[in-house]
């Protein structure tokens, strides 16, 4: 096989020099340099500014040398090692040649390494920000910053299992927490809740699945579990992030916004892979998981005080019949008419001073 040695576009086309005279100052020249595939390095850079860039590269999903909000986000947060992976120990192949995928494709051989970005001091009362999905940790960048005076604030990408969320929670903390999750996500916090009410001050629900209307996926999450089409669906960027993340509510994702939610189908398949498996395994049990979540917050035994947050603009959860099931089951319900399913990414500063106002109420009781 050829190896691709270090090669410049400028000097591979060699112009005859031509004086020419504008009136205004040049556009900047682009030059695309790749590197050999023994090199150490193997992202591949586009020497231009970001706002030249369309959102995607080859291997690294970088724009340029210029810190990137990606960039930025990810200074902020750590790695946390918690939960043992299970499995056949297989290598990820890819869904259409079956090749094996690189190294950054592939799970970790002893414990699943989480993403959270951490604000505020331990020393104060916690809260954990759940995302929904597809979404990100990155959805409550707005929100962090405003609770983080008072509050030692964690918000943490997951992959949504009971299990795991026990082993993250018991490596980030052990104090008790609030618990403020967003979405499709909620019924797996719900249930983890369920079995350990004594490690929580309290949960705040954002627009989760309630009632039996929201036992069926959308259409923008259901394709994600087809066979073949769902395995390819989930490595596009544009469709895993951008498309689904705009299917459900009023509002557009500024560019530099939607290149951090790309970043992780961009640099590695696992993002993809992850997102194929949750989306068929809540296709699947996404029925039993609301009649399970609407068991137990309406439970006589249930003792964690619990606010329904609701984005009244959410074009994939109907707000009919959550007023009646809060009513019924004695649950705050605080009605958000401005905000979408991803109540976070649409109202983020006053989603922050929200959930700051629940707390300190408790706190004060």
């Amino acid at each position: 096989m050829a190896t691709l040695h270090s090669c410049s576009f400028s000097s591979l086309h060699s112009l005859p020099s031509v004086t020419v005279k504008y009136s205004r100052a040049q556009p900047r020249i682009l030059r695309f340099h790749c590197r050999s595939s023994s090199d150490n390095k193997e992202d591949y850079l586009l020497d231009a500014p970001v706002s030249v860039g369309d959102g995607f590269s080859f291997s690294g999903g970088k724009y340029s040398d210029e810190p990137s909000p990606a960039d930025e986000w990810f200074n902020k947060g750590k790695f946390v090692k918690a939960y043992p992976v299970s499995g056949t120990g297989e290598k990820a192949k890819d869904p259409i040649f079956g090749l094996t995928m690189g190294g950054s494709s592939q799970a970790s051989s002893d414990l699943f390494r989480w993403f959270c970005v951490e604000s505020g001091s331990s020393n104060n009362s916690s809260i954990l920000l759940i995302h929904g999905l597809p979404s990100q940790a990155y959805s409550y960048r707005k929100v962090l910053p405003i609770l983080e005076n008072n509050y030692h604030t964690i918000a943490l990408d997951w992959l949504e299992y009971v299990a795991s969320l026990e082993s993250v929670i018991n490596a980030l903390t052990d104090k008790k927490v609030t618990l403020v999750v967003q979405g499709y996500f909620s019924p797996i916090a719900i249930k983890y809740a369920s079995n350990h009410q004594e490690k929580l001050n309290g949960l705040i629900l954002l627009n989760p699945p309630l009632t039996i209307n929201h036992a069926k996926l959308p259409s923008s999450l259901s394709v994600l579990s087809n066979f073949l089409l769902g395995e390819i669906f989930c490595q596009d960027p544009l469709r895993a992030s951008d498309k689904t993340l705009l299917s459900c509510g009023p509002y557009q994702i500024k560019e530099d916004v939607a290149m951090v939610y790309r970043r992780p189908y961009l640099t590695s398949g696992s993002a993809g892979f992850a997102l194929n498996a949750i989306s068929k395994a809540m296709k699947k049990q996404l029925k039993r998981y609301v009649e399970d979540t609407r068991a137990i917050l309406m439970d006589n035994n249930w003792s964690v005080q619990t606010t329904v947050c609701w984005g009244q603009r959410d074009r994939w959860l109907s707000f009919d019949g959550v007023e009646d099931f809060c009513k019924e089951s004695k649950h705050r319900l605080v009605e958000l008419p401005m905000s979408g399913h991803h109540v976070q990414e649409d109202s983020g500063e006053g989603l922050g001073q929200l959930i700051a106002g629940i707390v300190g109420k408790r706190s004060s009781l």
